[in-house]
């Protein structure tokens, strides 16, 4: 904890629906400077506890307390906002009650929606993807300034790029911030504490110091000292229980203090057991056709556009058994697309796909549109009758649900009423049922929990088929692709070995530190001339000036976006501030095409 005032906490705070108690007795507090990660089993009552701490909710015991004076911000994990609206009036709404000068709400609007990336303050909310959308509900929650912010699952619907964009946003936010996430790598980049709900905890909860990293290691070191203390505590249960037994010789006041004793150690065991008692992880085990078949896919010059806009162009794909290519772009790249062209569920413009003889393709869709909200969960796992078929043998319903992790009482339960990392694994069932030799997994990660995650990752590495998967989670990225093709939403596409490569590519690699610009000698041009075209050559020469001037530029623009003069022109801040941004990227792209020249050129 950052050691500054208290800022909200809760005490003893217990939630239950039914008779199926989500925690009890869960203690928590949040501090000034306070960067906390939230993570634990689906099931568990992240979101619930979050909406409690937000004041959204009210535990069943237990109390919540704010500090006075102090903002607090909330953004769901869904967030919703009438269609019709602007970004703008969202933000402007999100300040109805705040009691500043009119102009300074105005200003703070267009300030944070520059911050956000929006560049037309008149845009629509219906005209907003899913990770848009994601933006402006946490760009409405800033423009209100907090000093706490909560967020539940705040990666969820954003591309890389918009998670790269909130990892920045939160590293240079002055608020305390507690964040609810799924992704690991995020967590570890963003989090200064962890803690985790999780039964298996003697309190329900565990807290550690630093990044996930550190949280994991923490962790494992508690679980096996608790597992030691479990069965020290075993072993001498079982003696006292055997001198239990062998009865008393006499009834003296200091037997019968040993049998309460025995009894006391004996209820605590039990306690320990069935808090500790883990349910076996999600079996998933993709099946493969095993087909000795060299290319599964070739794709030659494929060409697909829309309304005029180049998607794919000019594309070369090879996909054989064992390749497991990650897709990456931002929203609207064209990553869904490629995938279509790939099943054959869409036609390319131009180019050619020639697929191997009886290819069986199976595909996780990143929507939920298979899945009928009014079925019961046992009809949408076994939509045939009682029982399916896996690898050749019949496995009753229940039996196929539990592997899942679903309970015998919610066979009946309908799709609509399970959460959504629930109705993520109904798809994985249904896909393990299919033999395949190529799967193409399109956002599997959305809403499953990490133990569920870690399955996954270690089940597609194991697939010895073909595998095409686009997921926003890096560290799955990272594990289980061997080859990346980034796409840039124009219809070029740029292949990479692994994640940190094409992380390295986007960063721009700084000049050596200079007191005044060095000129390119007569010497370095004639060595770099061995190495370059002639245009490239001419491109470096010129390179040192225009470097100067762009960031002449840049601080022109940094000096108009400070202008009091626009203060109370929203308009004029927002374009000064998108001007501003492009004269950043400017700069960044210099740079990194000066490095690659220079690394050309030797």
């Amino acid at each position: 904890m950052s050691g500054g005032p208290l800022l909200l906490s809760c005490d003893a705070v217990a939630k239950g629906y039914g008779a199926r108690p989500l925690f009890e007795d869960l203690s928590f507090g949040l501090f000034a400077g306070d960067r906390v990660g939230l993570v634990g089993p689906n099931g568990s009552g992240k979101t619930t506890f979050l909406r409690i701490l937000a004041g959204l909710e009210e535990p069943d015991r237990g109390g919540r307390s704010l500090r006075r004076g102090v903002r607090l911000g909330y953004v769901p994990q869904d967030p919703t906002f009438p269609a019709e609206r602007t970004v703008e009036e969202v933000l402007g709404e999100a300040l109805a009650g705040d009691p500043a000068e009119e102009f300074e709400k105005d200003t703070r609007i267009a300030v944070t929606l520059g911050r956000a990336g929006f560049a037309d303050a008149a845009q629509t909310v219906a005209t907003l993807s899913g990770g848009w959308q994601k933006r402006l509900a946490i760009a409405r929650e800033l423009v209100r300034a907090p000093d706490i912010l909560l967020m539940d699952e705040p990666t969820n619907h954003l591309d890389l790029d918009g998670i790269l964009w909130l990892e920045a946003l939160l590293k240079s936010e002055a608020s305390a911030y507690l964040v609810v996430s799924h992704d690991r790598w995020f967590l570890e980049n963003v989090a200064a504490r962890m803690i985790e709900i999780d039964r298996r905890h003697e309190k329900g909860i565990f807290a550690a110091e630093g990044g996930y990293a550190d949280f994991l290691e923490k962790r494992d070191e508690a679980l096996r000292g608790q597992a030691e203390y479990q069965a020290s505590l075993a072993n001498k249960v079982r003696r006292e229980i055997e001198w239990l037994r062998r009865g008393a010789k006499a009834r003296t006041t200091k037997a019968k203090g040993r049998i309460q004793s025995a009894g006391r150690l004996v209820d605590e065991l039990a306690e320990i057991r069935e808090r500790t008692a883990r349910e076996a992880p999600t079996g998933i085990d993709f099946t493969a056709t095993l087909r000795k078949t060299k290319k599964l896919l070739a794709a030659t010059g494929l060409e697909k556009s829309f309304g005029g806009k180049r998607i794919v162009g000019g594309l070369d794909l090879l996909i054989t058994p064992g390749l497991r290519l990650g897709l990456l772009g931002p929203n609207g790249s064209g990553k869904t697309t490629l995938l279509s062209l790939l099943d054959g569920s869409l036609e390319p413009d131009g180019g050619e796909i020639v697929r191997a003889e009886r290819l069986r393709i199976v595909r996780f869709e990143q929507g939920r549109e298979s899945l009928d909200p009014e079925v019961s969960l046992q009809r949408a796992l076994a939509p045939e009758g009682d029982s399916v078929v896996y690898r050749d043998r019949s496995i009753h319903v229940a039996g196929w649900a539990k592997r899942f992790l679903f309970r015998p009482e919610q066979l009946q339960t309908p799709v609509s009423r399970l959460s959504g990392g629930e109705q993520a694994r109904i798809l994985i069932a249904r896909l393990m049922l299919q033999p395949a030799d190529l799967l193409i997994l399109d956002e599997p990660t959305n809403d499953l929990d990490i133990p569920t995650l870690e399955v996954l990752e270690e089940s597609l590495a194991d697939f010895p088929g073909g595998l095409v998967l686009v997921t926003h989670d890096r560290f799955l990225l990272d594990r289980v692709a061997n080859l990346l093709l980034a796409l840039d939403g124009q219809g070029g596409a740029e292949y990479f070995a692994d994640y940190p490569q094409w992380e390295a590519s986007r960063k721009p690699v700084p000049a050596p530190a200079r007191a005044e610009p060095e000129k390119p000698t007569e010497r370095k041009i004639a060595a770099g001339a061995k190495r370059l075209s002639y245009l490239e050559k001419r491109e470096w020469e010129q390179m040192e000036e225009k470097i100067l001037q762009a960031e002449t530029l840049l601080a022109d623009r940094q000096r108009q976006a400070e202008d009091p003069a626009i203060v109370t022109d929203p308009a004029a801040l927002n374009e000064r501030y998108q001007a501003l941004e492009a004269a950043r990227l400017d700069v960044e792209r210099l740079y990194a095409r000066w490095a690659e020249l220079e690394g050309k050129q030797g």
